[in-house]
């Protein structure tokens, strides 16, 4: 496949999971009006911290071994599919037993609201396992825009019956169950992408080199999740549940947008790489597509904050409009370090990724802890300063000279 043509396929893909985000986000909207003025920010703040501690324990799903499938050789192919669908299942199957021992632990200490809140949410590891060779096979043969249309339809239809539960029972469980009720439809799909049975006459591959590239791997995605939701459990703790509610909401309408699309770029680019010849020039023109996406999107959505946040949270909440528009700018710094770490992982260095992450994590955690007494706002312009510098630092340093770092930002 020629440069020219790897790129536009490229565009293609990037472009077809910015539509699939875009959906995602429209029915998001359904949820933020619903739950913004059916449920009290305490009810927000009880389900924000259930799905927080449940998506750090998510993260360890992430553990690097779709990444050896799709950068598999031919040859290994059939060998490392075997051997990752044994590691999906009793990964996925120690994750539920993880799950329902910390809800079992809640519940003893009687918080029965949060426990029954977190088991719940475990039942998602089982669905899981099923469906995950197949998504790694069907990105790395190419089909990121059907996967993009199953990420989408997945993400919508949980939306949609977020909305409507919150309409018809004001409780933390509606922005719960649906995840739950919306997981069997992305194993159905997936399977029927990618039909894939396992050939037990392939063998399986080695274990080790699932283990010595995953480590990393699965440290960058436990870090990062942390860094995503433990400003939350720290304002929550320093400042109560309302407190956490509020911040919930502007984080999500903030940095919502920007965290789904980065999530995107960054599913896009690692088979991107892989697949190119010239991966330097494969990442200036990832960058570049997506900051021509991302950026108008982050000023935009920036500048309007302040008529939006009114109208759609309702009245009570004009006060986060300034938030919101801080957050929202932490989108670019977030996106470039997205495509450096891609970039790391394609080359076999996701500990570079990962000693970055710890940093940037401790960090913004520490911004929390420091700037609570301060209010809200000093939070989010301290999350904002500090992920840009760090981002933008460490890319300048790792990418492989300050040549190759500029033209990869323009």
């Amino acid at each position: 496949m020629t440069d020219i043509t790897h790129q536009t396929r490229f565009t293609g893909q990037l472009l077809a999971y910015a539509a699939s985000e875009a959906a995602a986000k429209a029915s998001r909207l359904l949820v933020v009006v619903a739950v913004a003025r059916m449920l009290d920010a305490e009810a927000i703040g009880i389900a924000a911290a259930a799905l927080a501690a449940g998506d750090i324990l998510k993260a360890l799903t992430e553990n690097g071994v779709g990444q050896r499938i799709i950068s598999a050789p031919a040859a290994e192919l059939a060998e490392r599919c075997n051997t990752a669908r044994r590691i999906f299942w009793l990964w996925c199957g120690g994750l539920f037993a993880a799950q329902l021992g910390i809800a079992g632990a809640l519940l003893a200490f009687g918080n029965v609201q949060m426990a029954g809140l977190l088991a719940l949410l475990a039942v998602e590891y089982l669905f899981m396992p099923a469906g995950l060779v197949q998504a790694a096979l069907a990105m790395r043969e190419g089909k990121l825009r059907q996967t993009a249309a199953i990420a989408g339809g997945q993400v919508v239809g949980a939306n949609v019956m977020t909305a409507l539960l919150a309409l018809v029972w004001a409780s933390p469980l509606a922005l719960i169950l649906p995840r739950v009720l919306s997981a069997p439809i992305w194993l159905v799909l997936m399977r029927r992408l990618r039909p894939w049975t396992p050939d037990l006459t392939a063998g399986r591959a080695p274990l080790r080199p699932f283990l010595a590239y995953g480590w990393a791997v699965l440290g960058v995605e436990v870090v990062k999740v942390m860094r995503m939701q433990a400003d939350k459990l720290v304002v929550g703790a320093l400042l109560g549940a309302e407190t956490l509610g509020i911040y919930f909401m502007a984080f999500n309408a903030g940095l919502g947008l920007a965290t789904s699309f980065t999530q995107a770029f960054s599913v896009v680019l690692f088979p991107h790489l892989c697949a190119a010849g010239d991966r330097m020039g494969a990442l200036r023109h990832g960058l570049s597509v997506s900051l021509a996406v991302l950026g108008p999107l982050v000023v935009v959505q920036a500048c309007l904050a302040p008529f939006y946040v009114p109208l759609l949270f309702g009245p009570g909440w004009e006060g986060t409009s300034h938030v919101v528009s801080i957050l929202c700018l932490a989108a670019l710094p977030n996106v470039i370090w997205s495509a450096t770490a891609g970039w790391l992982r394609a080359e076999g260095r996701p500990q570079q990724e990962l000693g970055v992450s710890v940093i940037l994590a401790a960090a913004l955690v520490l911004n929390s802890a420091l700037l609570a007494p301060f209010g809200l706002t000093a939070i989010a312009v301290g999350y904002l300063a500090l992920s840009a510098l760090i981002m933008l630092s460490a890319t300048a340093l790792l990418l492989p000279s300050r040549s190759a770092t500029t033209k990869a930002l323009f």
